[in-house]
C-alpha cells in the first residue's frame, strides 16, 4: 500500500486546496492545535513537507523542529517569510506559486488606480452618508494621460503597465536595473521616478534592499498630486512616513492593500478618506485562489515523486 507523505499545513487555507491535499498526503494542521510547541514535538516528527501561506512562511524554529522535512511549498508567490538560511543549511527545497496571480495582481492595481483618481470610494462614502442632497461632491482627476510610475519591473509590474498603456497612461519604472527588452522609461533612482510619477505602485519583493523604501523624501517627491498604490509588501513602505505625508498633504492619497503586521492596519491610516484599505486581496478571487492551491500541491507532488525539476521552485 502507498503511504502518504506527512505534509505540515501552517495555517487555514480554502477548502478546495484542503481537500486536495489530504486526498495527496497525510495531513497535520498546525493553526488547529492548543500548543503549538507539543504539537510540533508529538506529531509532527515524520512531517516531509510544508504548505504554507507565503504570509506565514516557515522561520528557522519551525524548520528545526521537523527533523524528516524535504520541501517548504507556499501558497503565494512571496518568499520573505521563509527562512532561506536555514533551508539551505538543511538542504530543503523551496517551492513557490509564481505566474498564476500575475495578471490578477495587474487587473486590482489599475483598479486602485481609478479608486483613488476617480475617488470612487469616496463616492461610496459620501452617497451612503446621505450627504448628495446637502453638499457637492469633490471633483476627481482625470486618470488618462496621467504617469504610473512602477516600482519592480517583474511579472506583476509589467502586467500593470501593459494594462496602463491600453489605458493612455504613460509608464516609467525603477528597479535594480534596466530591462533591455523593455521600451518604458527607466530611472534608477525611486525619489526621481516618483517625482515624475502621478501614481507611484510599488511591486517590487520585500528584501533588506527594499524595506523602508518608500520613506519622507520619496513621498515628498510624490508630491500633493501623486498618488501611492502598494500590492508588494507592508514594509517596503515607511508607515510613519507615509502618515506624516497624509497628514501635511505631501501626497493626495494613497491605496494599501499590503501592511506591516497583518492582518492589523496602523490605526492612525483609517482616519484618511483619500486612503483605500483593502485586506490583501489583489490575488483573491476564487479561480486565481485553485490555481494557486494547485500548483503548490504539483511542486510537493513533483518532490515526493522524486523529480528533479519541480513546477515552480525557488531554491
Amino acid at each position: 500500500m502507498y503511504e502518504k507523505p506527512t505534509v505540515l499545513v501552517t495555517g487555514p487555507l480554502p477548502q478546495t486546496t484542503l481537500d486536495k491535499l489530504a486526498a495527496a498526503f497525510e495531513l497535520r494542521k498546525l493553526w488547529e492545535a492548543p500548543d503549538r510547541a507539543a504539537y510540533l514535538r508529538d506529531a509532527c516528527q515524520d512531517v516531509r513537507g510544508i504548505a504554507t501561506r507565503s504570509m506565514n512562511g516557515a522561520d528557522a524554529a519551525l524548520i528545526d523542529a521537523l527533523p524528516k522535512l524535504e520541501i517548504v511549498a507556499t501558497f503565494g508567490v512571496g518568499l520573505d517569510a521563509v527562512d532561506f538560511a536555514a533551508a539551505r543549511r538543511r538542504k530543503l527545497r523551496v517551492a513557490h506559486t509564481p505566474g498564476v496571480l500575475t495578471e490578477e495582481v495587474g487587473d486590482f492595481v489599475i483598479g486602485l488606480i481609478f479608486a483613488l483618481g476617480r475617488r470612487i470610494v469616496q463616492g461610496d462614502r459620501f452617497v451612503r452618508a446621505l450627504s448628495w442632497p446637502k453638499n457637492q461632491f469633490p471633483t476627481s482627476v482625470r486618470v488618462r494621460d496621467k504617469t504610473v510610475g512602477i516600482v519592480g519591473m517583474g511579472a506583476i509590474g509589467r502586467a500593470v503597465a501593459k494594462r496602463a498603456i491600453a489605458l493612455g497612461l504613460k509608464v516609467r519604472y525603477q528597479g535594480p536595473r534596466r530591462k533591455s527588452e523593455l521600451t518604458y522609461a527607466y530611472e534608477p533612482d525611486v525619489t526621481a521616478l516618483a517625482r515624475d510619477s502621478d501614481f507611484l505602485v510599488l511591486c517590487c519583493p520585500l528584501s533588506a534592499e527594499t524595506k523602508g523604501l518608500i520613506g519622507a523624501a520619496v513621498l515628498t517627491a510624490l508630491g500633493p498630486r501623486g498618488f501611492l498604490i502598494n500590492v508588494a509588501r507592508g514594509p517596503v513602505v515607511d508607515t510613519p512616513a507615509l502618515v506624516a505625508a497624509l497628514r501635511a498633504n505631501t501626497i493626495a492619497g494613497a491605496a494599501l492593500d499590503v501592511f506591516d503586521d497583518e492582518p492589523e492596519v496602523p490605526p492612525d491610516l483609517l482616519v484618511f478618506d483619500n486612503v483605500v484599505l483593502t485586506p490583501h486581496i489583489a490575488v483573491a478571487t476564487e479561480e486565481t485562489r485553485t490555481d494557486i492551491g494547485d500548483l503548490m500541491i504539483a511542486n510537493l507532488r513533483a518532490h515526493f515523486a522524486g523529480k528533479k525539476d519541480l513546477p515552480s521552485a525557488a531554491l
